[in-house]
C-alpha cells in the first residue's frame, strides 16, 4: 500500500470521429492502471478528453458542412460516452474548447512570451497536416514528401509565424533522459528519441495566421495558437494550473495540481516525440517538473501498417462492441493487454481474441467452478484447515506468496502483459494441482481426509489471490468470482487483500460459470 498520489492520462483524442480500436486500447490500459493504483491505497487521478482544435478539425468540420465547434460537440461527447459505456473511470474528461483551458493556455503563453521563449519569424517548408507536424527537408525527401504515418502527401506552408524557442532545451532534455532511465518506456523508443536529439532539433513553429480555429495569441489576436502547445498543456491545466483562480493567491496552481503533478502518460509511439521532447521543453520554459514516465504503446496493425481513422483497415466500435456483447467487455480488456508486450505492435485477430476467451473459460472459470463445487459437495461450502505436507504443496504455495509482489512489479514496470498472465498462470497451476493430487479419489477414501483439506483450502487460496490480482483487468468477473469466493472487496486495499489468507471455517457460495459458452461472432 502507497499513499502517494498517482496521476494518469492519455492523449486527448481528435473528435473527429468515432473512438476505435486504437483510443480504446490506450483508454483501457489507463483505466487498468488508475483500477490498480487505487486499488493499492493511492489517491489517483486519471484524465482524458479531446484535442479540439488545429487544421484536421477545421477540415473535418468542413467535409461535414459544420462549424468546428458543432463537430467537437458532436464526437466530444460521443468518446465520453463511449468510456461510460466501457466502464472506463476516468476522473476528469478536458475539452481544449473549455473556457477553463483556453484561458490557462493564455496565461502560459503569455509567460512563455515575457521571458523571450517565445519570438516572432517566418516558416517555408513542408508539413504533415495528419500529425499536425512540420517536416525538415531532408526527411520530406527521404519519405518522397508524403507522410511516414498516412501516406498523404505533405503540404508546403510558407506564412509568419511565432516560434518556441525549443533548441534551447535540447541540452536539458538529453540530460534529463539519460538520467531518468524511466522518463521514456519501453527502453528502444528512449533510444530512439536520443538519437534524434543528437542529430539537431530546430525552434517549434506555435502559431497560424492562416487559421482562425484556435485560441488567438494573446498579443497578436491575428495568429491561433498551434496545436501542440495548446494540446499538450491539457496535462496541467486540467488540474488548474495557471487557471487564476487558485483560492491561496498562489499563481502556481490549484491545490489539485499541487497534489498530482507530474505524472504518467500512455501515448501511442507516433506522438512519443511530442511528449518527449516539445513538452519536456516547454515544462522547462514554464520552471515545472518533468513528466514521471512517458509510455508509448505499439500501433494496432494490418498487414504491417498502422490502422486508424486516416488510415482505415481498424476495428470500429460497432465491431468493438460486437465482439464485447459476445465475450463481455471484461475479456476485451484481457485481450488487449495480453496481446503483446508493452510497446510493441499487435494485430487484431479475432481467433486470438476466442483463445483469450477461452483461456479466460477454461483455465481461470474452471478453475473457479471445480474449486467451489468440491468444498460445497464435500465440505459444506466451508472451508478447511489445510497443511502443507507434499512438495506439490509447497510449490503452489510459493506460487501464491509470490503473486503479490510479482504483479506489484509488473505494474511499477509497466509491464502490463505480465500483469494480466501472472494470475492466469496461477490459475493454470491450480487446475494442475487439483489433476495431480485428484480430490475426487481423496474424498472415497476416510483415511486421506487431512489431504483432501489441504487440497482444497489452497486451491480456494490461490483461486482468491488470483481473482484479486485480476480485479484492475477484469473488474466484473473478478468482483463476481470474489463474491462467489465470499471476499469483502469494501475498503480493502490490494495488501489488505493479498496478506490475509481466507480463514479456516469461511463459508464459500456455489460456483456459477464466470464465462459461459458463447458462438463465436463474424469478424
Amino acid at each position: 500500500m502507497s499513499d502517494k498520489p498517482f496521476y494518469i492520462t492519455t492523449p486527448i483524442y481528435y473528435p473527429n470521429g468515432e473512438p476505435h480500436l486504437g483510443s480504446v486500447y490506450t483508454t483501457v490500459i489507463c483505466d487498468v492502471l488508475a483500477r490498480f493504483h487505487r486499488l493499492n491505497g493511492q489517491p489517483t487521478y486519471f484524465l482524458t478528453g479531446t484535442d479540439e482544435h488545429g487544421t484536421k478539425m477545421a477540415k473535418a468540420a468542413a467535409v461535414e458542412g459544420a462549424e468546428p465547434q458543432v463537430l467537437a460537440d458532436k464526437y466530444s461527447q460521443i468518446f465520453r460516452d463511449v468510456w461510460t459505456e466501457l466502464g472506463i473511470t476516468n476522473d476528469d474528461f478536458i475539452r481544449t474548447t473549455e473556457p477553463r483551458h483556453k484561458a490557462a493556455v493564455t496565461r502560459i503563453v503569455q509567460t512563455m512570451l515575457d521571458s523571450g521563449d517565445i519570438y516572432l519569424g517566418g516558416y517555408e517548408g513542408w508539413y504533415d497536416e495528419g500529425q499536425e507536424q512540420f517536416v525538415t527537408e531532408t526527411e520530406a525527401k527521404t519519405a518522397e514528401y508524403k507522410s511516414t504515418i498516412s501516406g498523404k502527401p505533405l503540404v508546403r506552408y510558407s506564412e509568419p509565424t511565432y516560434f518556441f524557442r525549443l533548441a534551447k532545451y535540447v541540452p536539458k532534455i538529453i540530460e534529463y533522459i539519460e538520467a531518468n532511465p524511466r522518463f521514456i518506456v519501453p527502453e528502444s523508443r528512449r533510444n530512439e528519441v536520443l538519437s534524434k536529439l543528437r542529430a539537431g532539433v530546430d525552434d517549434l513553429s506555435i502559431s497560424r495566421a492562416t487559421l482562425k480555429w484556435g485560441i488567438p495569441m494573446p498579443h497578436d489576436p491575428a495568429h491561433v495558437i498551434y496545436v501542440w502547445i495548446d494540446a499538450l498543456t491539457n496535462y496541467i491545466t486540467a488540474l488548474g494550473y495557471a487557471s487564476g483562480d487558485t483560492g491561496s493567491g498562489d499563481a502556481a496552481g490549484t491545490a489539485l495540481y499541487k497534489k498530482f503533478w507530474p505524472g504518467t502518460h500512455v501515448i501511442g509511439k507516433d506522438i512519443l516525440w511530442f511528449h518527449a521532447v516539445y513538452w519536456p521543453a516547454m515544462l522547462m520554459s514554464l520552471g515545472l517538473p518533468l513528466p514521471t514516465t512517458v509510455a508509448a504503446h505499439g500501433w494496432w496493425v494490418q498487414g504491417g501498417k498502422k490502422a486508424g481513422k486516416s488510415t482505415g483497415g481498424i476495428t470500429t466500435l460497432p465491431e468493438i462492441r460486437a465482439f464485447s456483447s459476445t465475450y463481455t467487455l471484461d475479456a476485451i480488456r484481457y485481450y488487449l493487454l495480453r496481446a503483446a508486450p508493452f510497446g510493441s505492435d499487435l494485430e487484431w485477430s479475432p481467433d486470438e481474441l476466442t483463445k483469450a476467451f477461452n483461456e479466460l473459460k477454461n483455465v481461470l472459470g474452471n478453475g473457479l467452478n471445480r474449486t467451489l463445487k468440491m468444498i460445497g459437495s464435500y465440505r459444506g461450502g466451508l472451508l478447511p484447515v489445510g497443511k502443507l505436507t507434499d512438495p506439490i504443496d509447497h510449490a503452489l504455495a510459493e506460487k501464491i506468496t509470490a503473486l503479490s509482489t510479482d504483479v506489484r512489479s509488473a505494474y511499477d514496470r509497466l509491464d502490463l502483459q505480465a500483469a494480466v498472465m501472472l494470475p492466469i498462470d496461477l490459475a493454470r497451476a491450480v487446475n494442475g494441482y487439483i489433476d495431480a493430487t485428484e480430490p475426487f479419489k481423496l474424498k472415497k477414501d476416510p483415511d486421506k481426509s487431512d489431504r483432501l483439506d489441504t487440497v482444497l483450502a489452497l486451491s480456494a487460496q490461490a483461486m482468491a489471490r488470483a481473482f484479486i490480482a485480476l480485479l484492475p483487468i477484469l473488474p466484473t468477473k473478478a468482483a463476481e468470482a470474489l463474491a462467489q469466493l465470499n471476499v469483502n472487496l469494501d475498503g480493502k486495499t490490494f495488501d489488505d487483500l493479498m496478506s490475509h489468507d481466507l480463514p479456516a471455517g469461511h463459508l464459500v457460495g456455489e460456483g456459477k460459470p464466470l464465462f459461459p459458452n458463447v458462438e463465436k461472432p463474424k469478424a
